[in-house]
């Protein structure tokens, strides 16, 4: 390490670390990341589910590609008129030219009369510019010579796509832009320097480019295509992470200026003392993210190759370049609060020296009442909580799809606009057609396309679209054909594919945070050599968890009137939460260990707190504040994940890592450290070195 150390930061050999830096990084701005365009969030289900196997099915069967516009024409409430009846029809007969089948069924007038419904098959692109292109031109030609009044609204399956897609449509350059004023603004009021700021946001901001490129080529060989949410997360995560690995070292940086009077070998010990924990806390990191591949949700995996590639990349700039372009300034670069070499250190004053003084007089009783407030948080949401949330309710702000669906379910059967497909033998679609009449929930079931070998069934409901009566209906309906001998009926369509999805997000849930809690706890084993310790930090960031989600929770009724947590929402909340969470321990139970060995666990405990006290509760606020910026996209789904971080890094930060884990430490004492033999060497009262 020390050989490492010297060899980035010498100044000989440094100027070829940034120069091997650069010429690497452009080198892969140069490649690319090879997508040949932007893709829409998906449900990215394994091949086994019902509704995946009826998609694929669906290939087969002439004039079925996969997607469907829904273009609803109406009055706002009012009667159509004969004019608009004809207007609609000419609409109609106009849209034919986007249909992928040489026929469009014509209009479908409501029993009301106040609604009229076109309903237009398409070919599906996988190209979100070319797909957004096509609505536009739908849209056009549907609105083109209506009478005053009359407005035509794009929904169905291929209006939520456009929509969806419409939220990340520069969602990259506007989450890089916010990302970076947070970042810029917190670290200039970190550092109270006018340049010093500079540094690390440059290095990070590279950091970030070349983990998008990198993430995206790796995630491609895996045969999956990242889409706008997932490279989003990925640009936060590595802002949050990087950024809060070069607080971590300036901050030993800074400390060991005021002793050692060459700055480089300052920056090698720093390197050395800080560069463990960085390594520690982001290999706990890349772990966590890589439990994602054993997901079976194809956009659960695609998360976890991007994040842990962008972690990966955000250390090796952290402890590569970040101390390289450094100690190209001198001291100047601290400016005006200089690090001058001689000068006192704060490890026995200052607001952090004082608050372990006082936690470590009343252990138990802080102890108490952390875990009150904690168990308080939990306690007033999490019972309360509602998973699941439909394509309409996942906007912030209502787009034309939502509103065109309630249009139509209004006039319609309520699941009119999203009808269940049935693919069954053709010999046995009039049996599969009778028994799914007989279904309770169900209003109608005609015969569809055919090939001679299978026939598809469109099966309309009576309920909406993707709620709890819809997916009751979903799985009578596969109980009754399933039984059809011969039949071999399968049941997909929209409402069969969200419930699919569900099931499957509830299965990685129950796989991946066994395999997260697991890792965490390994990790943290053999960093610290111990088993009270690991324990102990990991019960403290789990309940932090349940406490942010709890208070989450009362957020999203109270304040934002959220229906629902979206399903995936609770995974990756809990993957950031308790690897970045775990982050924060580490740094301070590390430094905590190697006091220790010289002045034993209490005044090890306050010294690391006095240490670190300042760095980290920076880097937890940054790192709050990053991920909250999600919150600037109206999908409901990113905010939730943006919030529910955001206050559990925030109470992990101000209570948990401040005040619960040293009372902890100070009630266990040299058990603390228990069964290495740092807690024996303490125990006998000879300390001596590290394991």
């Amino acid at each position: 390490m020390r050989r490492i150390a010297n060899f980035i930061t010498a100044r000989r050999t440094s100027w070829i670390v940034l120069v091997g830096a650069l010429i690497a990084a452009g080198a892969v701005f140069a490649i690319g990341s090879g997508a040949s365009g932007a893709s829409s969030p998906g449900l990215g289900l394994p091949a086994s589910a019902e509704s995946a196997r009826v998609t694929v099915a669906q290939t087969n069967l002439p004039a079925v590609d996969g997607s469907t516009a829904l273009l609803v024409f109406s009055r706002d409430g009012s009667t159509l008129t004969a004019a608009d009846i004809t207007a609609v029809g000419a609409a109609a007969t106009a849209l034919t030219a986007y249909s992928s089948s040489p026929m469009a069924p014509p209009p479908t007038i409501s029993d009301d009369g106040t609604v009229a419904l076109v309903v237009v098959p398409l070919q599906t692109l996988p190209d979100v510019a070319a797909q957004a292109t096509r609505a536009s031109q739908l849209r056009s030609t549907a609105n083109a010579d209506l009478p005053v009044g009359l407005t035509a609204r794009l929904t169905g399956p291929e209006g939520f796509a456009v929509d969806i897609a419409a939220v990340f449509k520069g969602a990259d350059l506007t989450l890089l832009l916010t990302t970076v004023v947070v970042v810029a603004l917190l670290l200039l009021i970190t550092y109270r320097s006018p340049w010093l700021w500079l540094v690390p946001l440059a290095v990070v901001g590279l950091a970030d480019g070349v983990a998008s490129i990198v993430a995206t080529r790796i995630a491609a060989a895996a045969g999956i295509a990242l889409d706008a949410s997932v490279t989003g997360i990925l640009s936060v995560l590595v802002f949050g992470a990087g950024t809060n690995y070069a607080l971590l070292l300036i901050a030993r940086y800074r400390e060991q200026l005021r002793s050692t009077e060459d700055r480089r070998e300052a920056m090698s010990i720093a390197l050395r003392a800080a560069g463990p924990a960085i390594v520690a806390s982001g290999s706990t990191v890349v772990l966590s993210l890589l439990t994602l591949l054993f997901a079976s949700l194809e956009g659960n995996r695609a998360l976890g190759i991007a994040c842990a590639t962008g972690i990966v990349v955000a250390m090796l700039f952290a402890l590569v370049v970040l101390p390289a372009t450094l100690v190209l300034f001198g001291r100047g670069l601290f400016w005006p609060y200089l690090p001058r070499f001689g000068s006192a250190g704060t490890l026995e004053k200052g607001v952090w020296h004082r608050l372990g003084t006082l936690v470590s007089r009343r252990p138990v009783v802080v102890a108490v009442v952390g875990a009150l407030v904690l168990g308080a948080l939990a306690l007033s949401g999490v019972p309360q909580i509602s998973i699941g949330l439909s394509q309409s309710q996942k906007f912030t702000s209502v787009p034309e799809s939502v509103v065109g669906q309630e249009i139509l379910a209004a006039a319609f059967s309520a699941g009119s606009g999203s009808p269940a497909v049935v693919i069954a033998n053709a010999g046995s679609a009039e049996d599969v057609v009778k028994a799914a009449k007989t279904v309770p929930g169900v209003a109608s079931a005609t015969v569809g396309a055919t090939n001679g070998d299978i026939t598809q069934i469109n099966v309309t409901f009576d309920s909406a679209a993707e709620t709890a009566a819809s997916f009751a209906t979903v799985d009578a309906l596969r109980d009754t054909v399933h039984g059809i001998a011969g039949a071999e009926a399968i049941v997909g369509g929209l409402d069969a594919q969200t419930l699919d999805a569900n099931r499957a997000q509830t299965a990685d849930q129950n796989l991946v945070i066994p395999l997260i809690l697991g890792l965490v706890f390994l990790v943290l084993v053999l960093l610290l050599r111990a088993l009270v310790a690991p324990v102990l930090l990991l019960v403290t960031v789990v309940a932090s968890f349940f406490a942010s989600l709890g208070a989450s929770w009362l957020l999203f009724r109270s304040v934002f009137g959220f229906p629902a947590i979206d399903t995936n929402v609770v995974l990756f909340s809990f993957l950031f939460l308790v690897a970045l969470g775990v982050d924060y321990n580490i740094f301070l139970v590390t430094r905590a260990r190697e006091e220790s060995v010289a002045f034993g666990t209490r005044v090890g405990m306050l010294r690391a707190l006095s240490s670190t006290g300042g760095v980290i509760t920076s880097a937890g606020i940054l790192l709050a504040a990053v991920f909250a910026v999600l919150g600037v996209l109206p999908l409901i789904t990113l905010t939730q994940i943006g919030i529910i971080v955001c206050i559990g890094v925030l109470l992990d930060t101000l209570l948990v890592r401040t005040v619960l884990v040293p009372a902890l430490a100070f009630i266990g004492g040299e058990k603390f450290w228990w069964p290495s033999r740092v807690a024996r060497d303490l125990a006998s009262g000879s300390p001596s070195g590290l394991d």
